[in-house]
């Protein structure tokens, strides 16, 4: 008996620019900082006609779903949050684009919530009010597309200049756990998106993901098959314990990185989901920005991984 395929992108560290013009009251923060950064480093290597290329490809291989783990933005301006809440719906209907934010949405205080109530359709679970409310706490969420739960969870938290942590809760592992077990019970293969690598060492101190013993936990009791994440601007391959064996855990190349940086450049996998409980199987393929920057070539990076 054949089961049927699901086909799961993932992109992540969007960076969209160029950076809009910004007030003098915008630049008395923290984001001063990530403007000279921008202008001295970023600017030179992130290009947006990069990541249109990536989602064409994508739209080509005919995939069911897209998965974006954060950093849609730079510096989380009002101008910015916007633009992105446009681009946003140029990529694809919310049911099948799902959205988590990284520390460049949360850059400073209150930028987080605005990004959210911008971007709502796409941060949505399904059973989470139809509307936005003044309430941060939609994180974990749960989208529940074919055979496959997308969980959701946030490690964004405005942080002080020259610092780009993420924070992830006792709450929201605790829930967390509790979505994961029941989709596990519902026989769903269970995919968690977060910002930050909740992998030890996998970054620097500064930029590092606080609680990530906590996920650890959350997916060893919870139980997943994949975990995605973005952050590093690097394609890796990790692995967490789970209850049922070991648990992959994927960083994709920043969505808009050209050609020549010092970063790999631009890519996205495509996951390959099919089986059943039981009997799952992941295939991945990454397929990157072409050598001279104007095409997308196959990597090849097939993990397979059954269950």
């Amino acid at each position: 008996m054949s089961h049927p395929m699901f086909k799961l992108a993932h992109i992540s560290d969007v960076h969209l620019g160029p950076l809009p013009r910004l007030s003098i009251r915008e630049l008395a923060s923290k984001r001063i900082t990530g403007f000279v950064n921008w202008h001295r480093n970023r600017r030179k290597h992130l290009f947006g006609d990069t990541l249109d290329l990536l989602l064409d490809d994508i739209k080509a291989r005919q995939a069911d779903h897209l998965a974006v783990t954060g950093d849609l933005v730079n510096l989380a301006s009002g101008m910015e949050i916007q633009t992105a809440a446009e681009w946003l719906r140029t990529v694809g209907n919310p049911l099948h684009t799902s959205v988590v934010p990284g520390n460049h949405d949360a850059y400073v205080p209150g930028a987080y919530e605005k990004a959210m109530r911008s971007w709502y359709p796409y941060v949505r679970g399904d059973n989470a009010p139809a509307e936005w409310q003044e309430d941060k706490r939609i994180f974990p969420y749960l989208r529940i597309r074919g055979q496959v739960a997308l969980v959701g969870c946030s490690t964004a938290v405005a942080t002080p200049p020259f610092a780009a942590s993420g924070f992830y809760s006792s709450r929201q592992a605790r829930e967390t756990v509790n979505i994961l077990r029941a989709a596990g019970d519902a026989g769903l293969f269970r995919v968690v998106m977060i910002h930050h690598p909740p992998i030890r060492g996998a970054t620097s101190f500064y930029k590092r993901m606080i609680g990530i013993r906590r996920f650890a936990a959350v997916i060893s009791t919870g139980g997943a098959e994949l975990v995605l994440h973005g952050h590093t601007h690097l394609n890796t391959l990790h692995w967490l314990r789970g209850h049922m064996g070991p648990v992959p855990v994927v960083g994709i190349a920043s969505a808009s990185q050209g050609v020549g940086g010092l970063k790999p450049r631009a890519a996205y996998n495509l996951f390959t989901i099919a089986g059943r409980p039981g009997a799952w199987e992941l295939k991945a393929e990454r397929y990157s920005l072409s050598d001279n920057g104007r095409g997308v070539d196959s990597e090849g990076f097939d993990i397979l991984a059954t269950w």
